[in-house]
């Protein structure tokens, strides 16, 4: 956060976890400081097993940690995780006995929200991930990006305030994770939401993040937090940029990659 800024939306601070295996503790988060404003997409990367899928479990409420600070949102505006997160994963984790459309619609039956503004807006949700025409088709139907899209739309289905995404390309080819990322700008655009999106792919942190915090190794400690000034809207031309390859080559160092 930069100095004069509006109060931030997530506040973490002297974050700890450990992890109690065989005996020993094994430390997954030490010392994690960050701030997140409202509307920004943060991309949240490092190595595979550094804490960043705990550290995203733990944004969410699903899990607890040993000692620290966590805020989200303030006491003027309450924040209630189990009505206003919206998870993605790495498989899209869709029903194969329901539609597409009921698919979408599941998070808004569970919270008890009327069930007909819902459906409409579940319509409006696969119009923006450029799923219409599939509302009555089935999970098998879909190919493994259009599946992720439609988690996408479950996801935005009852208006969270944050968007938590857990490497949710990570199990697409190359040339649908390249579209996806092209989708997930746009709809981030469209839908004003905060993301905060776990990555192991530095490329795919540099292109979509306003910011990109960087993890170490486990235990995971903050390594740096970096603001991406590269032109919006972005396309993928920009990869082939002077400063998209220097915002990588930093994070490569700070890996020990580089």
């Amino acid at each position: 956060m930069t100095p004069g800024a509006a109060e931030p939306f997530i506040r973490v601070a002297g974050l700890r976890k450990a992890y109690r295996k065989r005996d020993q503790d094994f430390l997954a988060i030490q010392d994690a400081n960050f701030e997140i404003a409202a509307g920004e997409l943060v991309s949240l990367v490092g190595p595979s097993g550094c804490g960043k899928t705990t550290l995203l479990k733990i944004l969410a409420g699903l899990q607890d940690y040993d000692s620290g600070h966590v805020q989200i949102g303030s006491p003027a505006h309450p924040f209630d995780p189990s009505r206003d997160i919206g998870m993605v994963f790495q498989q899209p984790l869709l029903l194969k006995w329901r539609s597409v459309l009921l698919n979408v619609l599941l998070p808004a039956e569970i919270l008890g929200l009327p069930i007909r503004e819902s459906r409409e807006r579940a319509r409006e949700l696969l119009a923006m991930v450029g799923l219409a025409g599939s509302e009555d088709k089935y999970p098998y139907e879909l190919s493994g990006g259009m599946q992720q899209r439609a988690a996408i739309a479950r996801a935005l289905i009852h208006d969270p305030k944050l968007i938590l995404m857990d490497e949710p390309f990570g199990a697409l080819d190359a040339l649908t994770r390249e579209k996806m990322n092209l989708e997930l700008l746009s709809i981030w655009k469209r839908s004003g939401k905060t993301i905060v999106f776990v990555t192991h792919g530095i490329a795919e942190a540099v292109f979509l993040g306003t910011r990109v915090l960087v993890l170490t190794a486990g235990p995971a400690r903050m390594a740096d937090n970096i603001t991406i000034e590269l032109p919006t809207p972005r396309i993928l031309d920009v990869k082939t940029t002077e400063a998209f390859g220097d915002y990588s080559r930093r994070i490569y160092h700070l890996l020990g990659l580089g």
